[in-house]
């Protein structure tokens, strides 16, 4: 029976790549799955249950990528420039996945999962925390609010990002990567410099 989730899962994220999630149907995710209406209402109690499952899966795995290039501990700079190579590798290696976290957490209904979506950030936040706070310690990074440290480094290349998927810019964020991390580096480490 965990196939069967498995496949609805996938088939929701290429439908509603496709027709959003407001044209989306159950109908259609189940057509394209190959799962019956009472598979679908087995896992899913409605469309958006079934989002929800969806985003906070895709954020579990966008948030193991990112913590993975951090252990072992990298020096200040070079977990950086992991930090950011990985987010926008992440988007471009899984543009469907990334364009939907993108565009849901937007959403209105977004908040039927933000106690789940909040949990999970703080698992990734406390990662990054332990990473970061011996290199704040050891003087290498700038104190500063975790927030505003993971905002520096993410907020730049989500941006690059979101003009990719919009189709602003047809450039490959991964070609930013350079000029990404040196501003990061400048704003972040003690020395400034890469």
């Amino acid at each position: 029976m965990a196939g069967v989730r498995d496949d609805l899962l996938t088939a929701a994220l290429a439908v509603f790549d496709q027709d959003g999630f407001d044209g989306a149907t159950v109908a259609a995710i189940r057509e394209r799955a190959g799962a019956s209406n009472g598979s679908f209402f087995h896992f899913f109690g409605s469309k958006r249950e079934l989002a929800g499952t969806l985003f906070l899966e895709v954020l579990r795995r966008y948030h193991i990528a990112m913590l993975d290039v951090i252990d072992p501990p990298p020096d200040a700079a070079e977990g950086i420039a992991r930090l950011i190579r990985t987010h926008l590798a992440w988007v471009v290696d899984n543009r469907r996945e990334a364009n939907f976290l993108f565009e849901i957490s937007r959403s209105e209904w977004a908040q039927d999962v933000r106690d789940a979506r909040k949990a999970r950030n703080a698992t990734v936040a406390e990662g990054v925390e332990a990473w970061r706070a011996p290199l704040v310690a050891g003087g290498e990074l700038r104190p500063m609010q975790a927030s505003l440290f993971f905002s520096q480094i993410i907020g730049p290349a989500q941006f690059v990002c979101r003009a990719w998927l919009s189709g602003r810019d047809p450039s490959d964020p991964r070609d930013h990567a350079d000029g990404l991390i040196a501003c990061a580096v400048r704003a972040l480490t003690a020395g400034g410099e890469r």
